[in-house]
């Protein structure tokens, strides 16, 4: 194994290199110098957009059952409305990365957000559920504005190490939604039916658009800004895709990410039918997984202190694979009932907790000169494998065994491309 590691570690300390790097970057107040530290009040502000998209996943997941009895749909047509907003993050980002580098970041954004309210608006009315997903789409492309812009005013502001700082304290921000989420759409349930979950929604899209008008400031200067033509989108695009290190990077991105999206997706079903949990039981259960992501990325940042965020991915991809191990085995075998499950799962998502920060910071800080288009291109792929694997835990019968089997395929995955890339670099 350590004849694999080191070439490994070799191979991916090359991948924080940009190949080329940015010069001076802005600081959160002024956007002109360079910033050491993240302030506070950029943490909460950038923290607030990139929740939209969670709060937008997350909040309606324990009516799910309850909108397939009232729209006459199986519970794998319900599933394909979070495959809809999931698409559509994927093809929003794609969309206005290009546009926040061209544009600036705020006009974008307020756009973006003003498409998802107006979304959630109309899905309140949805009278079948092929309407929902179709509703969903437009709420996932407006959401994908305040994530694109988000991660990319991170990328405007700090480079090195410090990006997977910020991005572990954004996940500090960021674990709140899903937290807060479940548990809120449960307390709407009591009094609401599922519809009024969706005029929270609206309200909610509201007051990010109120966020980012009010105390986000253009971190992008006219000087720095990109040509929008179809042309120039494309081959920034294209120099993207050629960059192998940026792509397995995003790959790793996308597939830790992909592993919430299954549990996501499936974890009102298996905690629900398999396991007779009700509403609130489910949400209180299903945030407790949210402050196992949480706790680790915030370990992370007193990792970075020894560690670069390359070990840090490799190490703990390899720890979510053998806990991803350990939960397949608990959940075939009925070990130790609710409690045999949920524990190997809270130590697979505390794994997935160190990737998401490092892995995303070591892609974006290859290609700081386009960081719209960047982030646009790592949020899609992020959200685009998503769409593609949730409802794998659905086509696998919905059961504590097909979420295990999806959390840790992905995991594995990862690591397996890692370690490819290596051995490739060494020969």
């Amino acid at each position: 194994m350590s004849s694999l590691l080191s070439p490994l570690m070799t191979a991916i300390d090359e991948t924080s290199a940009s190949p080329t790097r940015l010069r001076a970057q802005a600081t959160p107040d002024t956007g002109t110098a360079a910033a050491d530290r993240p302030s506070l009040r950029i943490v909460l502000v950038l923290g607030a957009l990139i929740a939209l998209g969670p709060f937008t996943i997350d909040m309606y997941l324990p009516a799910l059952p309850d909108i397939g009895t009232d729209l006459g749909a199986s519970s794998s047509a319900v599933q394909l409305t979070i495959t809809g907003t999931l698409l559509g993050l994927a093809l929003g980002q794609l969309i206005v990365g290009p546009l926040a580098d061209s544009l600036g970041r705020r006009r974008p954004l307020i756009a973006g957000i003003g498409l998802h309210v107006l979304a959630s608006v109309l899905a309140v009315f949805a009278p079948t559920v092929a309407v929902l997903g179709a509703l969903r789409v437009f709420q996932g492309i407006g959401a994908a504005a305040a994530a694109v812009v988000a991660v990319a005013v991170v990328r405007d502001l700090y480079s090195g190490n410090m990006v997977a700082v910020v991005m572990s304290r954004l996940m500090l921000v960021l674990g709140v939604a899903p937290v807060l989420a479940p548990s809120i759409g449960g307390a709407l349930l009591i009094a609401l039916d599922w519809r009024g979950i969706f005029v929270v929604l609206a309200l909610i899209g509201t007051l990010t658009a109120l966020i980012g008008a009010l105390a986000l400031k253009e971190t992008l200067p006219p000087e720095r800004r990109r040509t929008s033509n179809l042309s120039s989108v494309l081959s920034t695009y294209k120099s993207l895709l050629g960059d192998r290190k940026f792509m397995v990077l995003t790959l790793v991105s996308s597939v830790g990410m992909a592993s919430l999206f299954a549990y996501v997706s499936g974890a009102s079903f298996v905690f629900q039918n398999q396991y007779g949990l009700d509403e609130q039981q489910f949400a209180l259960l299903f945030s407790s997984g949210a402050i196992a992501l949480i706790g680790a990325s915030q370990l992370n940042v007193r990792a970075l202190a020894r560690w670069s965020p390359q070990q840090i991915t490799i190490a703990s991809l390899a720890f979510a694979t053998v806990a991803g191990a350990a939960l397949l085995v608990t959940a075939y075998l009925e070990l130790g009932g609710l409690v045999g499950f949920v524990i190997p799962l809270w130590f697979l998502l505390a794994g997935v907790g160190f990737v998401l920060p490092n892995a995303p910071a070591l892609a974006l800080g290859r290609h700081g000169e386009a960081a719209g288009t960047a982030a646009a291109m790592l949020g899609a792929l992020q959200f685009g494998v998503g769409a593609l694997i949730a409802p794998l835990v659905g086509v696998l019968g919905n059961t504590g065994v097909g979420l295990g089997a999806t959390m840790t395929m992905c995991v594995a995955l990862g690591l397996v491309a890692l370690l490819a890339t290596a051995r490739a670099d060494a020969r």
